[in-house]
């Protein structure tokens, strides 16, 4: 897919980095790619040792001692321990252990998350966003069958609606992009875009995504890849901000595989 709507205000954006090109995301990124005032609400360097847990919780808002999302068929179970913050990075290790699930089913991946929602099921999240421009740079690992993603889900806890900002589902070289959400029948419906480049394991790279009230657009170092703009498919409700080392979505990792991770500069979240 070739970039779109490239605005004047965007050329500083692609100068400074380029996901076709495969130059690594610094600390310094851009602002957000439209115009009007905007406040950085949400900022994480992860500097310093340790993750901050008044900011992240380390699992979803069902969490009971680890968690998954087993209608995907997922292999992981996340755990803490594999959330780990050192050098102004946050890593998210996937290991090939078995574990034993709170739901009694063992999972032959261990593996790390972040999210801004909930430790547990009725508990309050920790923050919640409603339009805004969503960041990251994110390093994903070289080794296939991993599904590194960053993405938003409600804080009611049910999807859709869904935002997925940034995902490689068992690849290193397709991005996908998605939008999910219910029609006037209450049907689930999805729209996505993929953008294929090089060099994507090879450093830090910004995912991003523009929500407002009437568009979602997507963006890869600066450079917009995806558009949304029909009315019924903009979400309109609070949305937690995940990222996740997913492990077996579509496929298994290769047998000679045993660890993957995946690593985070950085998070932003602007509002007006």
């Amino acid at each position: 897919m070739t970039a779109r709507g490239v605005t004047a205000g965007l050329l500083m954006l692609v100068l400074l980095a380029c996901g076709a090109c495969g130059s690594p995301a610094g600390p310094s990124a851009p602002s957000p790619p439209a115009p009007g005032v905007w406040r950085l609400v949400l900022q994480d360097e992860f500097d310093g040792s340790r993750l901050d847990t008044d900011r992240w919780a380390t699992c979803y808002d069902w969490n009971e001692d680890g968690c998954t999302i087993r209608t995907n068929d997922e292999l992981e179970w996340y755990q803490p321990d594999q959330v780990s913050v050192d050098g102004g990075k946050l890593t998210l290790t996937a290991q090939r252990r078995a574990v034993r699930g709170s739901d009694g089913e063992v999972y032959p991946w261990v593996s790390g998350m972040i999210s801004t929602g909930r430790d547990n099921w009725y508990a309050e999240p920790r923050e919640t966003f409603t339009y805004g421009y969503f960041e990251a740079a994110v390093r994903i690992p070289e080794q296939g069958g991993m599904a590194p993603a960053f993405w938003m889900m409600p804080a009611s806890r049910y999807t859709p609606p869904e935002i997925d900002i940034m995902e490689f589902l068992g690849t290193t070289r397709t991005l996908s992009m998605f939008v999910h959400w219910r029609n006037d029948e209450g049907e689930k419906r999805k729209q996505g875009a993929a953008f294929t480049a090089e060099g994507f394991p090879d450093g830090h790279h910004v995912f991003g995504v523009l929500w407002e009230k009437d568009r979602l657009v997507w963006y890869v170092d600066g450079v917009e890849r995806f558009r949304v703009t029909e009315p019924e498919r903009i979400p309109h409700v609070p949305m937690e901000v995940i990222l996740n080392l997913a492990v077996g979505l579509p496929h298994t990792p290769p047998p000679g595989t045993v660890s993957a991770r995946m690593l985070v500069d950085w998070v932003r979240v602007w509002q007006h």
